[in-house]
């Protein structure tokens, strides 16, 4: 029988069962184990996918629609003014929804590119890459309340009860890396904004494992690094002692599904602890990458770092990415507000999309831009700011299969309510997981009796016209 070296104490023994590894991870890491396969665990797509990957780029706080993707010239024309008659009977009931004192945007809108797509010049990087973007300017629901919002954003719901999109890929493809969570979710630059809501990538009525990982990007995973003074090898050693111990156990009772899925996390926790520092070092990358990034200016370098670990993390198989940028909550000064946040953004956004190309990448991997909401057409009081806005806002999509260089969906001549293919949160996520090769009616879960699916009771399908 296999004897344990001298130097495996009991505090060495006890970290190596796996209490010292961010559980999140490796339940995560579990989430496309056979040994723990559930109905959603096969990784079998219902049709060809087009993107191996998500890469969701949050804008939190609520970027203005009409000073970024939906340019509104009538309101250069009726600043000042109250909303028209014709338009006000259309705007939804809700609180924030302002009828007074029309506010132009500070900034000018251009055609880009041979699409010719309008967009603001605030962000002058992204607009370099117009033909690779499918704007949708017809986003709409009903709840203008930031932490609700950003719910009904990732969840579908404002609860916040339902599974996030990303938990919903995992448990319908699985994990295709070995080493890694197959959900990520990066937090930036929260001060005074409003918490993240932990919804956004949680697992719902699913089972944990299912959750993303919350990383931070200077430090990591939390927990992953190895022990002072203990090497690979010992660690091995460790590990070993575990397993045959578990192996006995095993065999006396012959199967104990959850036993044998506990031997295998294991194993993939020592994977995780080889294959996470390489990932973070992002000093092997070459000097004129880290610059596309933005990663040598104070302004850029969060962001940017964010948004080239997220390239990174697709290389290494990981499906479901999402990096949430607080800070976009312009009540008052939307000008100088929003300058400040695509200052942080815009250059590391437009990196990400020419590295991912540049890398053969953009193909298979789509990318996701928007917010909980968008912002309304009025000044909200005297600080020319905008107050929140969900009945009408927009998104890209890029990559993945998508076709660039279009536009899907039209809003009134001011930007406050949808006329023309509204697109509903869900069916948003019905397109993104349509893009991993997944039919969100037919990804089911049995939840108290109920079968559910990504799209809810509400019901919703995916924008099938942004995709090539």
């Amino acid at each position: 029988m296999y004897q344990p070296s001298p130097e495996i104490t009991r505090r060495s023994f006890a970290a190596a069962s796996g209490f010292g590894i961010g559980s999140l991870a490796l339940r995560s890491l579990l989430a496309g184990d056979a040994s723990t396969a559930g109905p959603g665990d096969t990784p079998l797509p219902h049709h060809p996918p087009t993107a191996r990957s998500v890469i969701v780029l949050f804008m939190a706080g609520g970027p203005s629609q009409v000073d970024t993707f939906d340019p509104k010239p009538e309101l250069a024309k009726l600043a000042g003014k109250d909303v028209p008659d014709s338009i006000a009977r259309n705007v939804p009931k809700i609180k924030r929804a302002g009828l007074k004192n029309l506010l132009a945007s500070p900034w000018k809108f251009i055609p880009r590119g041979e699409s010719g797509i309008p967009i603001s010049t605030l962000l002058p990087e992204t607009a370099r890459h117009a033909d690779d973007l499918c704007v949708i300017r017809s986003m709409t629901h009903r709840n203008p309340v930031h932490g609700p919002g950003e719910c009904v954003a990732l969840t579908g719901t404002g609860a916040g009860d339902r599974p996030s999109v990303g938990a919903w890929s995992i448990y319908g493809l699985g994990s295709e890396s070995r080493e890694l969570p197959a959900f990520i979710t990066m937090n930036l630059m929260t001060e005074g904004m409003q918490h993240p809501q932990a919804a956004g990538w949680g697992p719902g009525f699913l089972p944990s494992r299912y959750q993303g990982t919350v990383v931070e990007p200077v430090r990591g995973i939390d927990d992953v690094d190895m022990p002072a003074g203990v090497s690979n090898e010992r660690r091995q050693r460790e590990l070993e002692v575990i397993r045959q111990l578990n192996r006995r156990y095993l065999d006396s009772v012959e199967h104990h599904s959850e036993l044998e899925a506990r031997i295998r996390s294991y194993e993939m926790a020592f994977r995780m602890q080889t294959a996470a520092p390489e990932l973070f070092d992002t000093g092997q990358e070459s000097k004129q990458t880290q610059q596309l990034y933005g990663l040598d200016a104070d302004a850029t370098k969060t962001v940017g770092r964010a948004c080239l670990l997220a390239r990174r993390m697709v290389e290494r198989g990981v499906r479901f990415i999402q990096i949430r940028v607080g800070g976009w909550d312009a009540h008052g000064n939307i000008r100088g507000n929003h300058t400040n946040m695509a200052g942080r953004t815009d250059k590391p956004i437009a990196g990400l999309i020419a590295d991912l190309k540049r890398r053969g990448l953009l193909d298979s991997t789509l990318l996701v831009w928007g917010g909980e909401f968008g912002r309304t057409p009025t000044m909200e009081g005297r600080a020319k700011g905008r107050d929140h806005s969900p009945a009408a806002y927009a998104v890209w999509l890029a990559g993945g299969g998508v076709r660039g260089g279009q536009i899907i969906g039209e809003t009134d001549p001011i930007g406050y309510t949808v006329t023309a293919r509204p697109v509903k949160p869900v069916e948003l996520h019905a397109t993104m997981l349509h893009a991993l090769g997944i039919n969100s009616d037919r990804l089911v879960y049995d939840h108290h009796g109920l079968q559910e699916t990504p799209v809810g009771v509400t019901g919703g399908r995916p924008v099938l016209e942004a995709f090539a």
